[in-house]
Protein backbone atom coordinates (compact mmCIF):
# COMPACT_ATOMS: atom_id res chain seq x y z
CA UNK A 1 0.00 0.00 0.00
CA UNK A 2 1.03 3.16 -0.91
CA UNK A 3 1.53 6.80 0.83
CA UNK A 4 -1.18 8.15 -0.85
CA UNK A 5 -3.67 5.09 -0.50
CA UNK A 6 -2.99 5.19 3.70
CA UNK A 7 -4.40 8.74 3.60
CA UNK A 8 -7.61 8.87 5.54
CA UNK A 9 -11.16 8.84 3.42
CA UNK A 10 -12.18 12.98 2.82
CA UNK A 11 -9.05 14.17 3.33
CA UNK A 12 -7.83 17.46 1.11
CA UNK A 13 -4.57 17.17 0.22
CA UNK A 14 -2.41 19.89 1.43
CA UNK A 15 -1.67 21.60 -2.57
CA UNK A 16 -4.87 21.56 -3.14
CA UNK A 17 -5.98 23.57 0.16
CA UNK A 18 -3.58 26.00 -1.01
CA UNK A 19 -4.66 26.43 -4.24
CA UNK A 20 -8.11 27.26 -2.94
CA UNK A 21 -6.64 29.99 -0.71
CA UNK A 22 -4.81 31.44 -3.50
CA UNK A 23 -7.82 31.40 -5.34
CA UNK A 24 -9.82 33.38 -2.70
CA UNK A 25 -6.99 35.30 -2.35
CA UNK A 26 -6.67 36.23 -5.58
CA UNK A 27 -10.35 37.25 -6.24
CA UNK A 28 -10.90 39.21 -3.05
CA UNK A 29 -7.94 41.25 -4.19
CA UNK A 30 -9.68 41.27 -7.25
CA UNK A 31 -12.06 42.57 -6.37
CA UNK A 32 -10.75 45.58 -3.57
CA UNK A 33 -8.98 46.70 -6.80
CA UNK A 34 -12.11 47.64 -9.01
CA UNK A 35 -12.48 51.54 -8.97
CA UNK A 36 -15.59 51.51 -6.92
CA UNK A 37 -15.05 48.81 -4.38
CA UNK A 38 -14.85 51.10 -1.65
CA UNK A 39 -17.71 53.06 -2.19
CA UNK A 40 -19.38 49.61 -2.47
CA UNK A 41 -17.95 48.74 0.88
CA UNK A 42 -18.76 51.56 2.62
CA UNK A 43 -22.74 51.63 1.63
CA UNK A 44 -22.78 48.11 2.87
CA UNK A 45 -21.07 49.17 6.43
CA UNK A 46 -23.84 52.32 6.42
CA UNK A 47 -26.53 49.71 5.66
CA UNK A 48 -25.68 46.94 8.24
CA UNK A 49 -25.16 50.08 11.38
CA UNK A 50 -28.58 51.72 10.43
CA UNK A 51 -30.33 48.68 10.40
CA UNK A 52 -28.42 47.07 13.50
CA UNK A 53 -28.94 49.94 15.42
CA UNK A 54 -32.79 50.50 14.63
CA UNK A 55 -33.32 47.07 16.27
CA UNK A 56 -31.38 47.30 19.16
CA UNK A 57 -32.79 50.65 20.17
CA UNK A 58 -36.23 49.11 19.79
CA UNK A 59 -35.16 46.20 21.69
CA UNK A 60 -33.09 48.24 24.48
CA UNK A 61 -36.34 50.85 24.93
CA UNK A 62 -39.39 49.24 24.79
CA UNK A 63 -39.22 47.80 28.14
CA UNK A 64 -38.28 51.46 29.91
CA UNK A 65 -40.59 52.90 28.11
CA UNK A 66 -43.65 50.63 28.99
CA UNK A 67 -42.52 51.03 32.36
CA UNK A 68 -43.32 55.04 32.90
CA UNK A 69 -46.46 54.18 31.51
CA UNK A 70 -45.38 54.97 27.65
CA UNK A 71 -45.39 53.82 24.45
CA UNK A 72 -43.32 50.73 23.71
CA UNK A 73 -42.45 52.60 20.71
CA UNK A 74 -41.55 55.91 21.53
CA UNK A 75 -38.57 56.27 21.57
CA UNK A 76 -37.98 53.70 18.20
CA UNK A 77 -40.58 55.82 15.97
CA UNK A 78 -38.45 59.04 17.06
CA UNK A 79 -35.44 57.37 16.41
CA UNK A 80 -36.85 55.92 13.35
CA UNK A 81 -37.90 59.68 12.05
CA UNK A 82 -34.28 61.01 12.87
CA UNK A 83 -32.80 58.03 10.30
CA UNK A 84 -35.30 58.81 7.60
CA UNK A 85 -33.95 62.67 7.93
CA UNK A 86 -30.51 61.47 8.29
CA UNK A 87 -30.67 59.48 5.13
CA UNK A 88 -32.35 62.24 3.62
CA UNK A 89 -29.25 64.57 4.33
CA UNK A 90 -27.04 61.34 2.98
CA UNK A 91 -28.19 61.36 -0.01
CA UNK A 92 -28.30 65.08 -0.48
CA UNK A 93 -24.56 65.05 0.27
CA UNK A 94 -23.58 62.60 -1.67
CA UNK A 95 -24.80 64.81 -4.83
CA UNK A 96 -23.18 68.12 -4.02
CA UNK A 97 -19.71 68.65 -5.51
CA UNK A 98 -16.93 68.52 -2.73
CA UNK A 99 -15.74 71.96 -4.11
CA UNK A 100 -18.95 73.58 -2.42
CA UNK A 101 -18.86 71.60 0.91
CA UNK A 102 -15.48 72.70 1.18
CA UNK A 103 -15.91 76.40 0.02
CA UNK A 104 -19.00 76.32 2.52
CA UNK A 105 -16.95 75.16 5.27
CA UNK A 106 -15.85 78.32 6.44
CA UNK A 107 -19.63 79.95 7.24
CA UNK A 108 -20.48 76.55 8.81
CA UNK A 109 -17.63 76.88 11.09
CA UNK A 110 -18.69 80.53 11.41
CA UNK A 111 -23.07 79.28 11.94
CA UNK A 112 -21.48 76.29 15.07
CA UNK A 113 -19.59 79.10 17.41
CA UNK A 114 -22.22 81.75 17.29
CA UNK A 115 -24.80 78.05 17.99
CA UNK A 116 -22.06 76.91 20.79
CA UNK A 117 -22.49 80.74 22.32
CA UNK A 118 -26.43 80.41 22.09
CA UNK A 119 -26.76 77.52 23.63
CA UNK A 120 -25.30 79.05 27.02
CA UNK A 121 -27.91 81.67 26.63
CA UNK A 122 -31.67 81.06 28.23
CA UNK A 123 -32.18 79.65 24.62
CA UNK A 124 -30.30 76.74 26.00
CA UNK A 125 -31.82 74.11 27.63
CA UNK A 126 -29.92 72.30 30.59
CA UNK A 127 -30.55 67.90 30.33
CA UNK A 128 -28.11 65.34 31.96
CA UNK A 129 -26.53 68.62 33.97
CA UNK A 130 -24.95 70.06 30.96
CA UNK A 131 -26.66 73.37 28.94
CA UNK A 132 -26.20 71.83 25.47
CA UNK A 133 -29.70 71.43 23.67
CA UNK A 134 -31.60 73.46 21.95
CA UNK A 135 -35.87 71.97 22.30
CA UNK A 136 -38.75 72.83 20.17
CA UNK A 137 -41.13 70.83 20.92
CA UNK A 138 -40.10 67.21 20.95
CA UNK A 139 -37.69 67.99 18.72
CA UNK A 140 -34.16 68.74 20.27
CA UNK A 141 -31.08 69.73 18.59
CA UNK A 142 -27.10 69.61 20.13
CA UNK A 143 -24.82 71.88 18.13
CA UNK A 144 -21.59 70.30 19.57
CA UNK A 145 -22.44 67.64 16.95
CA UNK A 146 -22.39 69.47 13.89
CA UNK A 147 -19.09 71.82 15.01
CA UNK A 148 -16.94 68.60 15.17
CA UNK A 149 -18.10 67.78 11.27
CA UNK A 150 -17.14 72.27 10.52
CA UNK A 151 -14.02 72.13 12.50
CA UNK A 152 -12.66 69.11 10.25
CA UNK A 153 -14.03 70.35 6.91
CA UNK A 154 -12.67 73.85 7.82
CA UNK A 155 -9.80 72.71 9.30
CA UNK A 156 -8.82 70.85 6.62
CA UNK A 157 -9.35 73.68 4.25
CA UNK A 158 -7.26 76.31 5.93
CA UNK A 159 -4.36 73.62 6.62
CA UNK A 160 -4.61 72.49 2.56
CA UNK A 161 -4.76 76.64 1.45
CA UNK A 162 -1.37 77.54 3.87
CA UNK A 163 0.49 73.70 2.86
CA UNK A 164 2.77 75.55 1.35
CA UNK A 165 3.62 77.80 3.81
CA UNK A 166 3.72 74.28 7.06
CA UNK A 167 7.04 74.07 7.62
CA UNK A 168 6.56 77.63 10.00
CA UNK A 169 5.32 76.88 13.42
CA UNK A 170 2.65 80.07 13.06
CA UNK A 171 1.16 79.28 9.64
CA UNK A 172 0.65 75.25 11.25
CA UNK A 173 -1.29 76.31 13.93
CA UNK A 174 -2.99 79.61 13.40
CA UNK A 175 -5.89 80.00 13.37
CA UNK A 176 -6.90 76.36 13.13
CA UNK A 177 -5.34 75.88 16.80
CA UNK A 178 -7.04 78.80 17.90
CA UNK A 179 -10.43 78.31 16.56
CA UNK A 180 -10.44 74.84 17.69
CA UNK A 181 -9.69 76.36 21.81
CA UNK A 182 -12.27 78.72 21.63
CA UNK A 183 -14.65 75.86 20.89
CA UNK A 184 -13.60 73.77 23.45
CA UNK A 185 -13.82 76.44 25.48
CA UNK A 186 -17.55 76.90 24.81
CA UNK A 187 -18.17 72.97 25.17
CA UNK A 188 -16.48 73.02 28.60
CA UNK A 189 -18.78 75.66 29.75
CA UNK A 190 -21.64 73.91 29.48
CA UNK A 191 -20.20 71.32 30.59
CA UNK A 192 -19.27 68.18 28.13
CA UNK A 193 -16.55 66.63 28.27
CA UNK A 194 -17.37 63.81 25.89
CA UNK A 195 -17.88 66.74 23.20
CA UNK A 196 -14.52 68.25 24.23
CA UNK A 197 -12.80 64.79 24.14
CA UNK A 198 -13.97 64.12 20.64
CA UNK A 199 -13.22 67.71 19.27
CA UNK A 200 -10.10 66.98 20.56
CA UNK A 201 -9.27 63.69 18.31
CA UNK A 202 -10.62 65.85 15.33
CA UNK A 203 -8.14 68.64 15.93
CA UNK A 204 -4.99 65.97 16.57
CA UNK A 205 -6.49 63.87 13.43
CA UNK A 206 -6.46 67.30 11.43
CA UNK A 207 -2.24 68.07 12.58
CA UNK A 208 -1.75 64.36 12.32
CA UNK A 209 -2.66 63.70 8.53
CA UNK A 210 -1.19 67.49 7.78
CA UNK A 211 2.36 65.82 8.85
CA UNK A 212 2.86 68.19 11.77
CA UNK A 213 6.03 67.52 13.17
CA UNK A 214 6.43 65.20 16.41
CA UNK A 215 6.55 67.28 19.18
CA UNK A 216 3.51 69.60 18.54
CA UNK A 217 1.86 66.06 19.75
CA UNK A 218 4.15 65.84 22.50
CA UNK A 219 2.85 69.54 23.45
CA UNK A 220 -0.66 68.42 23.08
CA UNK A 221 -0.34 64.90 25.23
CA UNK A 222 0.98 67.08 28.26
CA UNK A 223 -1.45 69.81 27.97
CA UNK A 224 -4.48 67.05 27.22
CA UNK A 225 -3.29 65.25 30.83
CA UNK A 226 -2.94 68.49 33.08
CA UNK A 227 -6.39 69.91 31.81
CA UNK A 228 -8.01 66.20 32.44
CA UNK A 229 -6.69 66.23 35.74
CA UNK A 230 -7.69 69.82 36.36
CA UNK A 231 -11.01 68.91 34.69
CA UNK A 232 -11.19 65.73 37.31
CA UNK A 233 -10.36 67.50 40.74
CA UNK A 234 -12.37 70.57 39.70
CA UNK A 235 -15.47 69.48 39.97
CA UNK A 236 -17.13 66.86 42.29
CA UNK A 237 -18.77 65.06 39.90
CA UNK A 238 -16.22 64.54 37.44
CA UNK A 239 -14.11 63.07 40.66
CA UNK A 240 -16.78 60.61 41.72
CA UNK A 241 -16.47 59.44 37.97
CA UNK A 242 -12.87 58.71 38.39
CA UNK A 243 -13.48 56.98 41.58
CA UNK A 244 -15.97 54.91 40.13
CA UNK A 245 -13.80 53.75 37.46
CA UNK A 246 -11.18 52.82 39.80
CA UNK A 247 -13.26 51.02 42.38
CA UNK A 248 -17.17 50.35 41.34
CA UNK A 249 -17.46 48.05 44.05
CA UNK A 250 -17.25 51.26 46.72
CA UNK A 251 -21.14 52.28 45.75
CA UNK A 252 -22.79 49.69 43.77
CA UNK A 253 -26.06 51.18 44.05
CA UNK A 254 -25.21 54.59 43.32
CA UNK A 255 -22.44 55.83 40.85
CA UNK A 256 -20.93 52.32 40.17
CA UNK A 257 -24.81 51.07 39.41
CA UNK A 258 -23.88 51.35 35.41
CA UNK A 259 -20.15 49.78 35.35
CA UNK A 260 -21.47 46.88 37.63
CA UNK A 261 -24.92 46.45 35.67
CA UNK A 262 -22.93 46.59 32.24
CA UNK A 263 -20.54 43.84 32.92
CA UNK A 264 -23.26 41.83 34.70
CA UNK A 265 -25.03 41.86 31.48
CA UNK A 266 -21.68 41.34 29.15
CA UNK A 267 -21.23 38.28 31.29
CA UNK A 268 -24.68 36.31 31.34
CA UNK A 269 -24.53 37.07 26.99
CA UNK A 270 -21.86 34.63 26.98
CA UNK A 271 -20.59 33.06 23.34
CA UNK A 272 -24.24 33.29 21.87
CA UNK A 273 -26.31 35.66 23.74
CA UNK A 274 -29.59 35.08 25.22
CA UNK A 275 -31.07 36.01 22.10
CA UNK A 276 -32.68 39.35 20.53
CA UNK A 277 -35.45 41.20 22.64
CA UNK A 278 -34.91 38.48 25.92
CA UNK A 279 -31.85 40.77 27.61
CA UNK A 280 -32.91 41.77 31.36
CA UNK A 281 -30.59 44.71 32.32
CA UNK A 282 -32.33 46.55 29.89
CA UNK A 283 -35.88 46.52 32.23
CA UNK A 284 -34.55 49.73 34.13
CA UNK A 285 -31.77 47.67 35.89
CA UNK A 286 -29.33 49.82 33.50
CA UNK A 287 -29.50 53.69 33.14
CA UNK A 288 -29.35 55.18 29.64
CA UNK A 289 -28.96 51.73 28.20
CA UNK A 290 -30.26 52.88 24.86
CA UNK A 291 -27.69 55.44 24.68
CA UNK A 292 -24.77 55.17 26.27
CA UNK A 293 -24.40 51.61 27.12
CA UNK A 294 -26.46 49.81 24.17
CA UNK A 295 -23.15 47.81 23.75
CA UNK A 296 -23.92 46.14 26.39
CA UNK A 297 -27.52 44.99 25.56
CA UNK A 298 -25.73 43.81 22.00
CA UNK A 299 -23.67 41.70 24.25
CA UNK A 300 -26.29 40.66 26.55
CA UNK A 301 -28.91 40.10 23.12
CA UNK A 302 -26.66 38.86 20.64
CA UNK A 303 -23.30 37.91 23.16
CA UNK A 304 -20.13 37.42 21.91
CA UNK A 305 -20.82 37.35 18.09
CA UNK A 306 -23.01 40.52 18.22
CA UNK A 307 -20.06 42.48 19.86
CA UNK A 308 -17.14 40.61 17.37
CA UNK A 309 -19.60 41.78 14.66
CA UNK A 310 -19.84 45.88 15.76
CA UNK A 311 -16.27 45.96 16.25
CA UNK A 312 -15.82 44.39 12.75
CA UNK A 313 -17.77 46.84 11.22
CA UNK A 314 -15.59 49.26 12.79
CA UNK A 315 -12.50 47.88 11.73
CA UNK A 316 -13.52 47.60 8.14
CA UNK A 317 -14.85 50.98 8.45
CA UNK A 318 -11.30 52.37 9.21
CA UNK A 319 -9.62 50.37 6.36
CA UNK A 320 -12.02 51.81 3.98
CA UNK A 321 -11.75 54.94 5.19
CA UNK A 322 -7.76 55.27 5.30
CA UNK A 323 -8.28 53.50 1.49
CA UNK A 324 -10.02 56.92 0.28
CA UNK A 325 -7.86 58.76 1.44
CA UNK A 326 -4.38 56.93 0.14
CA UNK A 327 -6.14 56.46 -3.11
CA UNK A 328 -7.31 60.19 -3.99
CA UNK A 329 -5.23 62.88 -5.09
CA UNK A 330 -6.93 65.85 -3.87
CA UNK A 331 -5.34 66.97 -0.41
CA UNK A 332 -8.45 68.54 0.74
CA UNK A 333 -10.37 64.54 0.41
CA UNK A 334 -6.90 63.31 1.42
CA UNK A 335 -7.15 65.06 4.97
CA UNK A 336 -10.80 65.28 5.25
CA UNK A 337 -11.71 61.75 4.58
CA UNK A 338 -8.97 60.57 7.10
CA UNK A 339 -10.13 62.50 9.83
CA UNK A 340 -13.47 61.82 9.49
CA UNK A 341 -12.65 58.19 9.80
CA UNK A 342 -10.29 58.43 12.75
CA UNK A 343 -13.49 60.11 14.68
CA UNK A 344 -16.05 57.98 14.33
CA UNK A 345 -14.11 55.07 15.07
CA UNK A 346 -12.38 56.79 17.95
CA UNK A 347 -15.64 57.68 19.27
CA UNK A 348 -16.66 54.02 19.12
CA UNK A 349 -13.75 52.91 20.96
CA UNK A 350 -14.07 55.18 23.65
CA UNK A 351 -17.99 54.03 23.95
CA UNK A 352 -16.95 50.45 23.90
CA UNK A 353 -14.21 51.17 26.28
CA UNK A 354 -16.12 52.78 29.02
CA UNK A 355 -18.51 49.82 28.87
CA UNK A 356 -16.38 47.05 29.14
CA UNK A 357 -14.48 49.43 32.10
CA UNK A 358 -11.08 49.96 30.15
CA UNK A 359 -12.35 54.29 30.36
CA UNK A 360 -14.56 56.16 32.75
CA UNK A 361 -17.87 57.02 31.64
CA UNK A 362 -17.84 60.07 29.44
CA UNK A 363 -21.47 60.23 28.20
CA UNK A 364 -19.97 59.70 24.17
CA UNK A 365 -22.94 57.89 21.55
CA UNK A 366 -21.97 55.03 19.82
CA UNK A 367 -22.00 56.15 16.58
CA UNK A 368 -25.27 54.93 14.59
CA UNK A 369 -26.23 52.53 16.98
CA UNK A 370 -27.15 54.54 20.13
CA UNK A 371 -30.25 56.41 20.02
CA UNK A 372 -29.65 60.33 19.37
CA UNK A 373 -31.28 62.78 16.65
CA UNK A 374 -28.55 64.98 16.46
CA UNK A 375 -25.96 62.45 16.25
CA UNK A 376 -27.44 60.41 13.99
CA UNK A 377 -28.21 63.06 11.70
CA UNK A 378 -24.42 63.98 12.04
CA UNK A 379 -23.11 60.87 11.30
CA UNK A 380 -24.90 60.04 8.20
CA UNK A 381 -24.12 63.22 7.07
CA UNK A 382 -20.13 61.90 7.64
CA UNK A 383 -21.01 58.77 5.65
CA UNK A 384 -22.26 61.00 2.77
CA UNK A 385 -18.81 62.97 3.01
CA UNK A 386 -17.08 59.86 2.98
CA UNK A 387 -19.38 58.62 0.08
CA UNK A 388 -18.48 61.25 -2.06
CA UNK A 389 -14.84 60.81 -1.42
CA UNK A 390 -15.17 57.50 -2.85
CA UNK A 391 -16.41 58.46 -5.74
CA UNK A 392 -13.82 60.85 -6.30
CA UNK A 393 -10.66 58.90 -5.93
CA UNK A 394 -8.95 58.68 -9.67
CA UNK A 395 -9.55 54.97 -10.56
CA UNK A 396 -13.56 55.47 -9.88
CA UNK A 397 -13.32 58.87 -11.72
CA UNK A 398 -12.51 57.66 -14.52
CA UNK A 399 -14.54 54.62 -14.65
CA UNK A 400 -18.11 56.69 -13.87
CA UNK A 401 -17.00 59.24 -16.50
CA UNK A 402 -16.37 56.88 -19.38
CA UNK A 403 -18.48 53.79 -18.24
CA UNK A 404 -20.97 56.02 -17.09
CA UNK A 405 -22.57 56.00 -13.02
CA UNK A 406 -22.99 52.42 -12.53
CA UNK A 407 -26.16 50.29 -11.03
CA UNK A 408 -25.78 52.35 -7.80
CA UNK A 409 -25.36 55.62 -9.29
CA UNK A 410 -27.69 55.31 -11.85
CA UNK A 411 -30.40 54.39 -9.01
CA UNK A 412 -29.58 57.27 -7.16
CA UNK A 413 -28.94 59.70 -10.40
CA UNK A 414 -25.86 60.33 -8.91
CA UNK A 415 -23.75 63.06 -11.30
CA UNK A 416 -20.27 62.64 -12.64
CA UNK A 417 -17.77 63.37 -10.16
CA UNK A 418 -15.13 65.83 -11.46
CA UNK A 419 -11.68 65.14 -12.09
CA UNK A 420 -9.21 67.03 -9.90
CA UNK A 421 -7.18 69.28 -11.09
CA UNK A 422 -3.97 70.66 -8.69
CA UNK A 423 -3.03 74.20 -9.00
CA UNK A 424 -0.40 75.13 -10.91
CA UNK A 425 3.00 76.14 -9.46
CA UNK A 426 4.16 79.23 -9.02
CA UNK A 427 7.52 79.10 -9.88
CA UNK A 428 9.33 81.53 -7.34
CA UNK A 429 10.56 84.92 -8.37
CA UNK A 430 14.29 85.34 -7.66
CA UNK A 431 16.40 88.74 -7.72
CA UNK A 432 19.55 88.45 -10.20
CA UNK A 433 22.61 88.38 -8.59
CA UNK A 434 25.05 91.61 -8.59
CA UNK A 435 27.72 92.05 -10.83
CA UNK A 436 30.86 90.39 -9.48
CA UNK A 437 33.54 92.86 -9.18
CA UNK A 438 37.64 92.49 -8.31
CA UNK A 439 38.71 93.49 -4.63
CA UNK A 440 39.46 97.14 -4.81
CA UNK A 441 38.03 98.05 -8.42
CA UNK A 442 36.05 100.83 -8.62
CA UNK A 443 32.18 99.52 -9.10
CA UNK A 444 30.06 99.52 -12.36
CA UNK A 445 28.74 102.57 -13.98
CA UNK A 446 25.41 102.51 -13.67
CA UNK A 447 24.37 103.76 -17.48
CA UNK A 448 20.80 104.26 -16.39
CA UNK A 449 21.57 106.60 -13.85
CA UNK A 450 24.28 108.56 -15.91
CA UNK A 451 20.77 108.95 -18.34
CA UNK A 452 18.87 110.76 -15.44
CA UNK A 453 19.37 114.10 -13.97
CA UNK A 454 21.74 112.85 -11.14
CA UNK A 455 24.27 112.31 -13.92
CA UNK A 456 27.29 114.83 -14.00
CA UNK A 457 26.11 118.82 -15.67
CA UNK A 458 28.13 118.42 -19.03
CA UNK A 459 27.38 115.14 -20.07
CA UNK A 460 23.44 115.76 -19.21
CA UNK A 461 23.54 118.85 -21.25
CA UNK A 462 24.69 116.74 -23.97
CA UNK A 463 22.44 114.06 -24.02
CA UNK A 464 20.10 116.80 -23.92
CA UNK A 465 21.41 118.57 -27.26
CA UNK A 466 21.74 114.81 -29.52
CA UNK A 467 18.53 114.58 -28.37
CA UNK A 468 16.77 118.18 -29.66
CA UNK A 469 18.79 117.39 -32.89
CA UNK A 470 17.25 114.00 -33.49
CA UNK A 471 13.79 115.66 -32.54
CA UNK A 472 14.51 118.72 -35.44
CA UNK A 473 15.48 116.36 -38.08
CA UNK A 474 12.52 113.93 -37.65
CA UNK A 475 10.02 117.04 -37.76
CA UNK A 476 11.77 118.21 -40.98
CA UNK A 477 11.31 114.62 -42.52
CA UNK A 478 7.77 114.58 -41.57
CA UNK A 479 7.74 118.32 -43.37
CA UNK A 480 9.79 117.26 -46.80
CA UNK A 481 7.50 113.92 -47.19
CA UNK A 482 4.22 116.60 -47.12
Amino acid sequence: MTAVDRKPVGERPPRAQRKRAVAVRTSLTAWLGRPLADFHLLLAIFGVLTVLGLIMVLSASAPGEVAVGASAYSVFKKQLLYVGVGAVVFLVVLRIPLRTIRHGSTMAMLVCVILLVLVLTPLGTTDFGAQSWFKVGPASFQPIEPAKLALALWGAHVLVTKRALLDQYRHLLVPVVPVAMLVFALVMLQPDLGGTITLGVVLISLLWFVGAPARIFGIIAIGAVTGALVLALGADYRLERVQTFLNPEADPQGSGLQALQAMYALAEGGFFGKGLTNGSSKWRYLPNVHSDFIFAVIGEELGFIGCVLVLGLFALLTVVGLRIAARNTDPWIRIVSATLTVWLVAQAAINIGYVVRLLPVTGITLPMISSGGTSVVTTMFVFGILANCARHEPEAVSALRSLGPGRVGGMLKLPAPVVYKPPPKRRPVRPSPPPRTRKGAPPPVDERRMAGRHAPPSEYRRRESRKAGQDRDARSRRRDGR
